[in-house]
């Protein structure tokens, strides 16, 4: 039997849920770290920067240290999937929530320029690097990791299980930030309460690491560690030798992901506001909303991607989107708000069938090389992409109107399409 298939012929067990569990919550722990410092951007531009700067260079200060987050994810991720595929899964997923959990309890016992001046934004602007570093390695390596635990047959549910995870951070970082910048005045907030979020971020992101200490090596990992099947050299210089049409699908796949999660979570709650004069309590509700169905929608993908595979997932799952995004958007420039909620949250819907990504990553690279080949793919994507695509939409919508996160999402559909029948005339092709 080949190293690839030493774990499919066994059925899903409880040591395999409780993997399952325990990776999808530290996941979650770890993007909620990750994603908090948006959601103080206003007051961390207000103590972190010179008094009497513009608010908006203030504000666009702070979400140029929130994307240096992201510009270093493909470097964190690179160099932790080298280890992770040279020297074992564990010790890197381990280390992942140890470099995030650090740096976000920091934050929260940070001085302000008021008391130390420039070196507060410098020492923010560090420890967001390493945050980025973080998750390069964190997301990659969680679906390898969990992958690799489960039979062939449930690699779908496994990944879409820590991708809802994933999500749940998210929504519940979204949840703690409303409720402060609600329940409390902005002086209260500015006072201290700011540090609030990131000091219990950082707890928990140490009990996170205590959890993982739980966790085994993967059954393929030791496999191929006692075949002496790892990789010699740098392994992701054997990816883009060896693999490099994987790796263009990865990223293609993954920009359709981006984009989706990019304008229809994080972006869409401002949009609606500026564009159609939408409610900033209807708009953030909205977005819980979506965000909730989106780990619902991970699930589905999950159970789809087991039965129907990957490509057939995707292609469904493109359509879905492309049908959503508009349904949300196309009323809301007619003027009329009144399915505003529901249609969100079918749009949600929809992004977490995209969820099927993971899994499309997961089988493109073998299991010498998949850390590397996963994180390069998906990390790329996310730098080149994730950062884009804000300044993009907003050029987009001075030339194409309100529709234009609709017009920019669609488009990454229409590639998901294009990419997914590709896939499947492949798969039926003779020989």
């Amino acid at each position: 039997m080949s190293t690839a298939a030493a774990i499919s012929h066994r059925d899903f067990t409880r040591h395999d849920a409780k993997t399952l569990g325990l990776a999808a919550l530290g996941g979650a722990l770890e993007f909620y770290d990750f994603v908090v410092f948006v959601f103080f951007t206003k007051v961390l531009g207000e103590l972190f920067f010179p008094p009497g700067t513009a608010p908006w260079l203030a504000q666009l200060q702070v979400y140029g240290i929130f994307a240096a987050g992201y510009l270093a994810r493909p470097l964190g991720g690179i160099v932790m999937a080298h280890f992770g595929d040279r020297g074992g899964r564990k010790r890197m997923f381990t280390l992942s929530v140890l470099l995030m959990a650090v740096p976000t309890l920091l934050i929260g016992l940070l001085p302000t320029y008021a008391q130390i001046g420039v070196l507060a934004p410098l020492l923010l602007l560090l420890l967001r690097i390493v945050q980025g570093i973080a998750v390069g390695g964190e997301v990659p390596g969680a679906w390898v990791f969990v992958a690799e635990h489960v039979p062939a047959n449930r690699i779908g549910f496994a990944c879409a299980s820590l991708t809802a995870g994933l999500t749940a951070g998210i929504l519940i970082g979204s949840l703690l930030a409303t409720w402060i910048n609600t329940a409390f005045s902005p002086a209260e907030v500015s006072g201290g309460l700011w540090r609030v979020p990131f000091l219990l971020g950082g707890a928990f992101g140490l009990f996170a690491v205590f959890l993982r200490r739980w966790l085994q090596e993967t059954p393929v990992f030791i496999a191929m560690q006692a075949r002496r099947e790892l990789v010699q050299g740098l392994p992701v210089r054997d990816v883009l030798a060896g693999h490099g049409g994987a790796v263009l699908r990865g990223i293609l796949a993954s920009w359709l992901l981006t984009a989706a999660i990019v304008v229809g979570v994080l972006l869409t709650p401002n949009l609606v506001q500026a564009a159609f004069q939408l409610p900033a309590s209807l708009a953030f509700l909205g977005g819980s909303i979506a965000t909730t169905a989106l780990i619902v929608g991970c699930l589905l993908s999950g159970w789809a991607v087991d039965r129907l595979g990957v490509a057939v997932t995707i292609l469904v799952g493109s359509l879905l989107l492309l049908a959503c995004i508009y349904l949300l958007y196309w009323p809301l420039a007619q003027g009329d708000q009144s399915g505003f909620l529901w249609h969100y949250a079918l749009l949600g819907l929809s992004i977490g069938v995209t969820g099927a990504v993971p899994s499309l990553l997961i089988h493109a690279f073998p299991p010498a090389v998949r850390f590397s080949g996963v994180s390069f793919s998906y990390n790329v994507a996310y730098a080149l992409f994730g950062a884009m695509t804000p300044p993009l939409v907003a050029w987009l919508a001075q030339r194409l109107g309100p529709l234009a996160p609709a017009h920019y999402v669609a488009f990454t559909c229409v590639m998901g399409v294009l990419l997914s029948s590709w896939m499947l005339t492949r798969r039926s092709a003779p020989g």
